[in-house]
């Protein structure tokens, strides 16, 4: 009898343990759902492009909570390097690829290939094995300027980077901080490079702009509002922040500048953390999709897989536009850059 009770008992605590296994094995199994979970993403893209492109992940994906932390490119940069000994985000959507690499080189990013990294051109990614960082679109150099300001003040046409140099724009320009914004990196990198990257024409030439900047701004597409809103005649901003200007009917032309452009990348990546969420790898292969291609290619002209779309009154091939952008220096030499940059110009600098 007393076998039998001791048979039993052992009986049911092997099938309790049974029972907890496949409990504990389901419980795996149901964090391990890369279609659920939560995820915290780092973007600097814009606001509105923020809504209208996480809608339609989220209509795929319901059961994945996306929290997003959005600000200008220098700052979010800034947020990861003070991050590095503890991660709050688990990926980054739309960062500069130039900022991507400074993260990389410091060893912040966590090798990943999304599904259908094959469809995305190699410059406009990665060149490890298994890439670091995937582009998405890239963005470039443009002059917003409102049309009935410079008339009324009787300003000259623009075509060129020399042309913002003429005294009759003193003051009438506003230009972001590279510090803070990506475009305003782009912008004093790509003259930096146009001028000859390692001589001091480049500086030369921004001390020159510097005399008509009225001031710098925090925000890449700042000065396009602005200019749009008769707050300044000429933002030095980029492509789309000024064509959203005129199809939101502004007075504005946008001006490519005659020199060609300076650019970057709109790229992600997943951070390098204790915890790798499955939910966060689903989002990158999303996010390269030809779904979400086909969302970015209605704002710009140009994204990684080279299918990009057009803009309104873009007579040519928007390619032709990028100068021959060395974003490793531009990478490498980043702190330098901009602690010159600041030490010469940041008096300008408008409040945050």
């Amino acid at each position: 009898m007393k076998r039998t009770i001791l048979l039993y008992v052992l009986s049911a605590l092997l099938l309790i343990g049974s029972l907890g296994g496949l409990a504990g094995c389901g419980q795996r199994q149901a964090a391990a759902d890369p279609t659920k979970g939560e995820i915290t993403v780092y973007t600097a893209l814009e606001d509105e492009l923020v809504t209208e492109y996480l809608a339609a992940f989220n209509q795929k994906y319901p059961d994945i909570k996306v929290n997003i932390v959005r600000e200008s490119t220098g700052v979010i940069t800034a947020r990861l390097l003070a991050e590095k000994g503890n991660p709050q985000a688990d990926l980054v959507w739309g960062l500069a690829a130039s900022s991507l690499m400074v993260l990389d080189n410091q060893e912040m990013l966590q090798p990943y290939a999304p599904v259908g990294v094959e469809r995305i051109l190699p410059k406009f990614r990665s060149a490890k094995p298994v890439p670091t960082w995937v582009g998405i679109t890239a963005w470039e150099t443009a002059f917003v300027v409102n049309t009935v300001e410079a008339q009324r003040l009787g300003l000259p046409e623009i075509t060129s980077y020399q042309d913002l140099l003429k005294p009759e724009f003193k003051g009438h320009i506003v230009m972001p901080n590279p510090v803070s914004s990506g475009t305003g990196f782009l912008t004093v990198t790509g003259l930096l490079q146009l001028k000859g990257k390692d001589t001091e024409k480049g500086w030369e030439y921004l001390d020159q702009l510097h005399e008509n900047i009225s001031h710098y701004v925090h925000s890449g597409s700042k000065p396009a509002r602005m200019a749009a809103a008769g707050e300044t005649v000429v933002g030095i901003s980029f492509g789309y922040a000024g064509i959203r200007q005129k199809r939101l009917g502004a007075p504005v032309k946008i001006i490519f500048p005659e020199e060609g452009s300076g650019w970057d990348m709109e790229a992600n990546a997943l951070m390098k953390k204790n915890e790798i969420k499955p939910a966060a790898k689903t989002f990158l292969d999303w996010a390269i999709s030809d779904e979400a291609m086909n969302l970015y290619k209605a704002n710009y002209p140009i994204i990684s897989t080279g299918k990009g779309g057009s803009y309104e009154g873009f007579t040519f091939n928007p390619v032709d536009q990028l100068i021959d952008n060395d974003l490793s220096w531009a990478a490498e030499n980043r702190d330098n850059i901009l602690s010159k940059w600041m030490q010469r110009y940041d008096a300008k600098t408008a409040p945050r």
